[in-house]
Order: structure tokens, then C-alpha cells, then sequence
């Protein structure tokens, strides 16, 4: 464990993001034993123009006109920070000669300021920790003091269909892995993947707060929706689209399971609002939740699924939904993937659609109350305290080697 270190925490989320956010977990624990400093990305050009009323772009504009302070103490350990600066929107450029002059340029802005943040604060020998900040961390080994430098991978952003990342992203990403002190990495796709440029890469899990689906410690009912519905029921909690879930493998659960109800709880994008499965009369949507109350559905699911279908988006990615089924002791099948293969002996692992008809079947026959306890047991396994662990032993590692 490290304590008592300056560590500066920069990435694509800002502090006010409305959802869940690793690298805020992370710094929040980060902070139980070190100084922290959390910076929020800097607004673009385009954004500071077209976007001014947004209320997040306001209040950074606000700071930029010195109406508001940029520097901000969050709890005894941690300060949340707005660099006070504008920087270019250069990612669709595709001149790498232009765009590295131009990406130099918004990197010693934003470090320049930054600097400015650690200066106050007293910093030093501090850590830098970037969460997929490519295009901006690139150049910080030029313009920043750390003592070491850990780059975090937790998606699979230059693969991704996001326009932001597509045009720069996989040649800046491969240029600050090989620059960086340290890869850490919360599946083994994306740990494989940074070996391929470093030697220091390293998969060390996703934290996960699963107090709120500890059915142990604390008395979930039911939700009374689930209970009109006939059992046994296949259930789903999340975003409900086109770019992560298979309308396939749905269809299939439904047509051969009919004495089966398929429940999906989640907003819908606009396919699947539109799809035939709305017409299939065992499958149930039950429309966008609030995310405290989703364990009362889960607690009625006899199985669990995250119907995935694999594409760049979902091969490396970390499911968090996984943990917290698992927490409740639910049997959960899951399409195979290498992100996947971390679950292996806790999950069912689909290759095709038949398997998640086969393994409902399987699951709901097997279970007992020896295997609950064992997926409790390892899903309540993955706090960010012990993420973070496995963050300072990978560092401890790397530097030894």
C-alpha cells in the first residue's frame, strides 16, 4: 500500500459527471491515505462556443472569467480543480504532423496550468495518474515533475465508433503506452493489448461498491413488478441497446424457453424500442429505473444474463453489472469474451445463442445455496480498496523490474 504520497489524478470524466466513474472511485480511495488532486478535463473551443449555456460548460467558463475559484477542496484529502484554459479541437485532424504540433500545444496549456494547481497545494515526488487521457497526457513527460507516470485502460476507446478517438487515437495511445512508467489495466484484453508496447502491463480488476445488492446485510424485497410476472424468470439490468446487446440472443431465450418470462429493466435506445421483441409475449420490458431499487429486481431473477454481442466495444470490457448479480448470489451467463474469461468460474460463458438456453436450463438446476455463497463471496471480493491494492503492487512491481 502507499501512503503519505502526492498523487494528481487527470482523465475524460470531470468530478460532476452524473454517472458512475472508476477513476473517481479510485481517487476517493486514493485519498483515504494520500493527498489527491482531481482534474477535471479542459473545455474545448467548439464547446466554450456552441455549448455555452450547458450548465457543465458554464460553470467552467465561469472560471476561466475568474467568477468562480478553479480550485476546489472536496474532503480533508482531495481537491477538485478546473484549469482555467481553453484548448484547441484537433482530433478529427488527420495530418499527424499538424496534429502533433497543435496536441503540443493544448498539453503545455493544460500542464502549464496544472502546475500551477500543484504549486498551491505543495505537492512533490507526486504521482501522475492518467485515465485514457491520450491526446493530453501525451506530452506531460515534457512539461510536468512526477515521480511516476500510471496510464489506465478500462475501455476500449480506439476501437470505439466515438469520431473523438477514431481519427489519432491508436497511434497517440501506442506512443504513451511506451512512455508511460506503468499500464494497469481492469480486463486481460486490454492488459494483452498494452504488452504489445510495454512491459509494465498489468490487469488489476475493477472495484465495485456492492453494498447496495448485499441481500445479507440488508433486507431486499422483491419488487412488486416482478412478482406479477410468471416464473422462472431470465432477467437483464442496464442500458438496453443496439451497440452492447444482441437482439439474437433474446429472441432465442424467448421462442425456445415460452414457459420462461425474459425481463429487461433499463432505458431502451431507439432499435430496440422499435424491435419485434416488444410483440413476444414472454419478454417483459419494464422501463428506466432508479438504480436503488434495482437490487428488488434482481432479487426476483432466478437467472441472470448480459446478452452481449461481441464487437470492439464489448470484447475487453469490464461488465460491473456482473458483480453486482453475482453479489445477490444469482447464477449469471454471460457471452465469452476475453474480459470475460475473469468470471469464468462463477458464470456461465455463452458461445453462441443455444448456450444461453442450455446453460438457463443448467443454472437454475444446479443452484444452491453453497454456490450463492461462493459468487457473494467473490464478487463482494472486488472493493476499490482492493483495486487500488492491486494498482500499488503493479507499481511496486514495475519499479522493481
Amino acid at each position: 500500500m502507499i501512503i503519505g504520497r502526492d498523487i494528481v489524478v487527470i482523465g475524460i470524466q470531470p468530478w460532476d459527471i452524473e454517472i458512475g466513474s472508476n477513476c473517481k472511485n479510485i481517487a476517493e480511495e486514493m485519498a483515504k491515505y494520500n493527498r489527491v488532486l482531481y482534474v477535471n478535463p479542459p473545455i474545448h473551443r467548439l464547446s466554450a462556443i456552441k455549448e455555452k449555456n450547458d450548465p457543465k460548460i458554464a460553470k467552467r467558463l465561469s472560471v476561466i472569467h475568474g467568477k468562480t475559484e478553479s480550485l476546489k477542496q472536496l474532503a480533508p484529502n482531495i481537491w477538485e480543480y478546473n484549469p482555467p484554459i481553453i484548448i484547441e479541437p484537433i482530433n478529427r485532424i488527420k495530418f499527424n504532423g499538424l496534429f502533433d504540433f497543435l496536441n503540443k500545444i493544448n498539453s503545455r496549456r493544460f500542464a502549464k496550468s496544472v502546475n500551477e494547481a500543484i504549486k498551491k497545494l505543495h505537492f512533490a515526488n507526486y504521482i501522475l495518474f492518467n485515465d485514457s487521457s491520450m491526446f493530453l497526457g501525451y506530452y506531460l513527460d515534457e512539461y510536468m515533475n512526477y515521480d511516476k507516470y500510471i496510464y489506465y485502460i478500462r475501455d476500449n476507446l480506439i476501437k470505439s465508433k466515438n469520431p473523438y478517438w477514431n481519427t489519432q487515437g491508436e497511434r497517440i495511445e501506442k506512443g504513451l503506452i511506451k512512455k508511460v512508467d506503468l499500464v494497469v489495466n481492469n480486463s486481460l484484453y486490454y492488459t494483452n493489448y498494452a504488452l504489445q508496447y510495454t512491459k509494465h502491463s498489468y490487469m488489476v480488476g475493477q472495484g465495485c461498491d456492492t453494498r447496495l445488492f448485499n441481500d445479507e446485510k440488508r433486507k431486499i424485497s422483491v419488487s412488486p413488478e416482478i412478482e406479477k410476472i410468471p416464473k422462472p424468470i431470465i432477467g437483464y439490468v442496464g442500458f438496453i441497446t443496439t451497440k452492447r446487446l444482441s437482439f439474437d440472443i433474446l429472441r432465442t431465450i424467448a421462442n425456445k424457453l415460452p414457459d420462461w418470462s425474459v425481463v429487461l429493466v433499463g432505458p431502451e435506445d431507439e432499435f430496440f424500442q422499435k424491435s419485434d421483441l416488444h410483440q413476444i409475449k414472454n419478454i417483459h420490458f419494464l422501463g428506466s429505473r432508479d438504480s436503488n431499487i434495482l437490487p428488488e429486481f434482481i432479487k426476483g431473477f432466478d437467472v441472470c444474463i448480459n446478452p452481449q454481442i461481441v464487437n470492439n466495444a464489448t470484447i475487453g470490457n469490464y461488465p460491473r453489472k456482473i458483480d453486482e448479480y453475482l453479489a445477490m448470489g444469482k447464477p449469471v451467463i454471460a457471452t465469452k469474451t476475453v474480459a470475460m474469461e475473469y468470471f469464468a468460474d462463477y458464470t456461465y460463458l455463452a458461445e453462441n445463442d443455444d448456450d444461453y438456453v442450455k446453460y438457463a436450463k443448467q443454472a437454475l438446476m444446479e443452484n444452491s445455496i453453497e454456490k450463492q455463497a461462493r459468487r457473494r463471496e467473490f464478487a463482494n471480493s472486488h472493493s476499490w480498496e482492493k483495486n487500488l491494492s492491486e494498482i500499488w503492487n503493479a507499481l511496486e512491481s514495475a519499479t522493481e523490474k
